[in-house]
């Protein structure tokens, strides 16, 4: 379909995303899948969110309330790349069989072995996630990965770094992921951020946001990295309780970020009743409106939004509920990221 015949309020069809008719020359956005989860811990299925979110897309008016007709700039969803899927189903293999036993024993060689093996496979999804990220920013366009699960936007946020030094992140999650290693793997989807903040070099502040589910060495790290602000959420319902505004909250906490952001938004950071289906549910979190007030409010301080990530949503077989939120939160993070160009 032509874009001068795409009627925006008609229902949904053909292939794209949303229902658009963009190529990738032609978007703002170009959304990368990655349906990979091979060191997932809990409760599996991210791999397929991408297909899911796709087809639920259909169902999202493309009027915005808040950012008006982002639709108009153009997004567009890449192919699957094939060696995704088939290198998680390589590691999966190996990271399974030491989840069901509770983790790598480091004085067990083959249980190294094993941890070693699924790191390597998942340092070749690393190097291609980073590619992928690398040649859509060369076209000057805003790149968004689609988990799967947490593990993916490594590579994505090392050649936005790269593009755009002192890069800050916006990091929503229940969890902080901040753990050096997880069950003996360092690129768990646990271990993100540790890697992120230890393995980017010239990254500027990091700002995370509905933490609520953490260990003692996480909360170290936290507290000794300068660079790094936890907003754990009990104290956060406590400033709530005794009335702070949320929006007065949501500025003092994008305070410390830089001119350019990188927003990696894990599904499990809003409250559970959005995404119950996810891997790692944990009670509390950010309603919907809080943070789609915490979006609004990051786009509309004047910073730039250069790119952004989506992971953990796990949709259910029988309820495409979770799909449902990950494809209207996915309309919105495109949507303030271009308002923001």
């Amino acid at each position: 379909m032509a874009l001068d015949d795409f009627d925006p309020d008609a229902p949904a069809s053909g292939d794209g995303l949303f229902g658009l008719p963009h190529t990738e020359d032609q978007a703002a956005v170009v959304v990368i899948p990655v349906p990979f989860e091979a060191t997932a811990s809990y409760r599996r299925g991210t791999r397929n969110a991408p297909n899911a979110i796709l087809s639920a897309s259909k169902q999202v008016d493309l009027h915005d309330l808040e950012t008006g007709e982002p639709w108009r700039a153009g997004i567009a969803i890449q192919s699957e790349d094939p060696r995704f899927s088939e290198w998680n189903d390589l590691a999966a293999a190996d990271a399974l069989a030491l989840i069901a036993e509770g983790g790598v024993d480091p004085s067990h060689s083959e249980q190294v072995a094993q941890a070693e093996r699924v790191d390597a496979v998942m340092e070749k999804m690393n190097q291609l996630v980073y590619e992928k990220t690398a040649a859509v920013l060369k076209k000057g366009k805003i790149p968004a990965i689609l988990g799967g699960d947490h593990s993916v936007p490594f590579g994505a946020i090392r050649a936005a770094a790269e593009k755009y030094p002192g890069l800050g992140i916006l990091h929503v999650d229940a969890h902080a992921d901040l753990r050096k290693a997880y069950e003996g793997f360092t690129w768990s989807h646990a271990s993100i951020l540790y890697n992120v903040r230890t393995r980017i070099p010239g990254l500027g502040h990091t700002v995370q946001v509905g933490i609520r589910d953490v260990g003692q060495q996480e909360r170290q790290f936290s507290e000794e990295d300068l660079e790094l602000t936890t907003w754990f959420h009990p104290l956060v319902a406590w400033e709530l309780a005794g009335g702070e505004t949320w929006l007065r909250l949501v500025n003092r906490m994008i305070a410390p970020l830089p001119d350019t952001v990188w927003v990696t938004f894990d599904i499990d950071g809003l409250d559970p009743t959005l995404c119950p289906s996810t891997g790692t549910p944990v009670p509390g979190g950010l309603s919907w409106n809080e943070a789609l007030v915490l979006l609004n409010a990051l786009a509309q301080s004047g910073r730039k939004i250069i790119g952004f990530d989506l992971n953990e949503v796990a949709p259910h077989p029988e309820n495409e509920w979770d799909a449902i939120v990950g494809a209207r939160l996915l309309y919105k993070l495109a949507g303030w990221a271009i308002h923001t160009r």
